[in-house]
């Protein structure tokens, strides 16, 4: 009954991310092993929505590495472990709490020893920028501590690129790159940890450093992306973005500014007042109170993905009371074909001009 309806839950998500992405590109599915336990290790940007959708279209049902102090809840926590989050815990949560993640090492080797899958942000936090930070040696933890009783297991790392057009902006289109799939066997050596652990760092992030977009000086950071959006980078396309920062023309800097674009601001004023509750529980409410841009995304989904249905039931309730039920679910109806479309054209509506210096 539990995988019931964790499965159904697990569906309804992955209509809700269709529904409220513009476009969701996935590469590389053919890179997941089947039958084999498997550390999926990604970039991290924007907080739930990353495993989220890792979750939904890795062709697995992986198990998920979470930061602790969500779970200090207690009804929060019931809820994380069904739908398969560990906790483990980190500096910032105090030092005592670290020997707790010994027993969740020890789990984890379970799970990998029964041909699972997990799911870890090896950098550790979340950030919005288009860079792949570095790593921290606790997935080769688990990875080691899973291969010190079972030495012959073959463990997979499959890295996985996650790439947004614009995460903080609604409607979004995103793209998932799974690289192909490293044997841990071929960098492990029992008798030398330190080295193990370097070289399988190494692999994991120059992995990463193709499957999605990365700007590796830090201090040009708001410079080069000036440039890389001058050049009309596509963001969702890592390999060609990467090639551009390669060979970066030094005169593509430039202010970008929106294009005046009459359909678009008259599609977007219909959404608005035609969701008008819904934008304004957001614009006003919800949003204000969000103090990381990088959970923006996620409250904003699953704001949605709770709010609409409430908001078109009760939108059919109203308007079947006031005509018929027959008109107000054609009108449902209409409103959310209207809606679907905004999605998959409002990214495509958003013209951009570039001033040259």
């Amino acid at each position: 009954m539990k995988d019931l309806v964790y499965s159904l839950i697990r569906f309804w998500v992955k209509i809700g991310l269709y529904g409220y992405f513009g476009k969701i590109k996935v590469s590389g599915l053919s890179h997941v092993p089947k039958g084999k336990p498997v550390l999926f290790l990604s970039n991290h940007q924007n907080a739930l929505l990353d495993a989220l959708l890792i979750g939904v279209d890795c062709n697995r049902k992986p198990y998920y590495l979470t930061r602790s102090d969500v779970f200090k809840n207690g009804t929060l926590s019931i809820i994380l472990d069904f739908f398969r989050m560990i906790p483990i815990y980190r500096v910032r949560d105090g030092r005592r709490s670290l020997k707790n993640n010994q027993a969740v090492f020890d789990h984890c080797a379970d799970l990998l020893q029964n041909n699972n899958a997990i799911l870890m942000f090896p950098e550790g936090d979340h950030n919005l920028k288009r860079r792949v930070r570095p790593l921290s040696k606790g997935f080769t933890r688990v990875l080691f501590t899973s291969l010190a009783t079972k030495p012959d297991l073959d463990i997979r790392i499959v890295p996985i690129g996650v790439n947004y057009r614009d995460a903080f902006q609604f409607p979004d289109q995103v793209s998932l790159f799974f690289g192909k799939d490293i044997p841990v066997q071929d960098h492990y050596d029992p008798s030398d940890s330190n080295t193990s652990i370097t070289q399988l760092k190494e692999a994991v992030s120059n992995a990463l450093k193709n499957l999605t977009t990365h700007i590796g000086n830090e201090e040009t950071y708001e410079e080069t992306i000036k440039r890389l959006d001058a050049v009309g980078a596509d963001y969702l396309d890592p390999r060609s973005v990467n090639l551009k920062l390669q060979n970066l023309p030094t005169n593509a800097l430039g202010t970008v500014k929106k294009a005046q674009n009459h359909s678009a601001d008259l599609f977007g004023g219909l959404f608005s007042l035609l969701n008008f509750p819904i934008v304004m529980i957001w614009r006003f409410f919800v949003k204000p109170k969000i103090k990381e841009p990088e959970f923006v995304g996620t409250i904003r989904f699953g704001f949605a993905i709770l709010g609409y249905p409430i908001y078109y039931l009760l939108l059919f309730m109203i308007l079947a009371l006031a005509t018929n039920p027959i008109t107000a679910l054609l009108s449902i109806l209409c409103l959310f074909v209207f809606n679907w479309a905004y999605v998959r054209l409002g990214t495509k509506k958003r013209a951009y001009v570039k001033n040259m210096k």
